[in-house]
């Protein structure tokens, strides 16, 4: 009896330190997914401005840049792709759902593909369904880590192996939905080309006050492109950020809803054992009681 009670009382104390632990992992993703939603929105903002200063310098100028040319062959070149995971689990399915996306997209796309892969679990993925992976990156813990590792793939993908002959360059990430959750997103980075340049261009002007593009505006182009480029990354990477803790506080909140679960049968069980312990001895007791009351009672022969 007091080895099945004590098995259940250590079973509770387990579990009830093991749902403390939950509950904490809750409330920092909770933390997490508001900061990196707060960036996104900010980022939003940001992206428009930096799309109406293009608009603005295609519309006035007419100049192109160096990048906007970088579409010239069709059927020759790599087809880049950066894939942004995570390196820590918890996640459910984030990692497979994009991976299966990523995979699928790029081989629906003619030519060779390479791949960088950001986190070391999407790495693992996109390795087993046999992608040419070029470099794997650290995921970013906070905000304030996202712009280096921006600029490290800025770099890999102009000075990596095969970067010479890079034709097209897309984003694979996951972005939060309404309903607290995510999907698999791609997006098209490079090449920036006419037909990208001439959506800008026709762009309407938010105000009545046309804006004028003073010094040399090619290099106010290629500034502007500059910060396209990493604006594109960097909102990418923040939401998918906000995705993974997104999903990590999904799973926190199933199993706190199952450890509740199993605390309640399990002290459910510890109180109906314990109860039926008690009866027995109470019995015992009165047994015994009724006993030697009825010893006591019985005549003398």
């Amino acid at each position: 009896m007091s080895d099945s009670t004590a098995s259940l009382r250590r079973k509770i104390d387990t579990a009830g330190d093991l749902h403390s632990v939950v509950r904490t992992m809750k409330t920092v993703a909770a933390a997490s997914v508001g900061q990196y939603e707060k960036s996104v929105r900010a980022l939003s903002d940001y992206y428009r401005t930096v799309e109406l200063g293009l608009s603005a310098c295609f519309r006035l100028n007419g100049v192109t840049a160096g990048p906007i040319q970088r579409e010239a062959r069709t059927d020759a070149g790599v087809i880049g792709a950066v894939v942004f995971g995570s390196d820590q689990g918890l996640v459910g399915q984030f990692n497979d759902v994009l991976a299966d996306h990523a995979v699928k997209t790029l081989a629906a796309l003619p030519g060779r593909h390479q791949a960088w892969a950001v986190g070391e679990r999407i790495h693992g993925r996109l390795a087993d369904a046999g992608m040419t992976l070029m470099r794997s990156f650290t995921v970013p813990t906070s905000i304030q880590t996202i712009a280096r590792l921006v600029g490290q793939i800025l770099v890999a993908s102009e000075t990596g192996s095969g970067a010479g002959d890079l034709r097209e360059l897309y984003l694979f990430f996951n972005r939060p939905t309404s309903a607290a959750g995510y999907e698999p997103f791609a997006q098209r980075l490079l090449p920036l080309d006419e037909t990208w340049r001439c959506n800008l261009a026709e762009r309407p002007w938010p105000t009545k006050c046309l804006p004028e593009v003073m010094g040399d505006g090619t290099a106010t182009l290629r500034a502007f492109i500059r910060e396209y480029l990493f604006v594109s990354l960097f909102r990418a990477c923040a939401e998918s950020l906000a995705s993974e803790n997104a999903s990590r506080l999904a799973a926190m909140q199933r199993a706190d809803k199952n450890i509740d679960e199993l605390l309640e049968t399990l002290r459910g069980s510890y109180h109906l054992l314990r109860q039926s312990g008690i009866d027995e001895e109470l019995f015992d007791v009165v047994s015994g009681f009724e006993a030697l009351s009825g010893a006591t009672k019985r005549p003398l022969q």
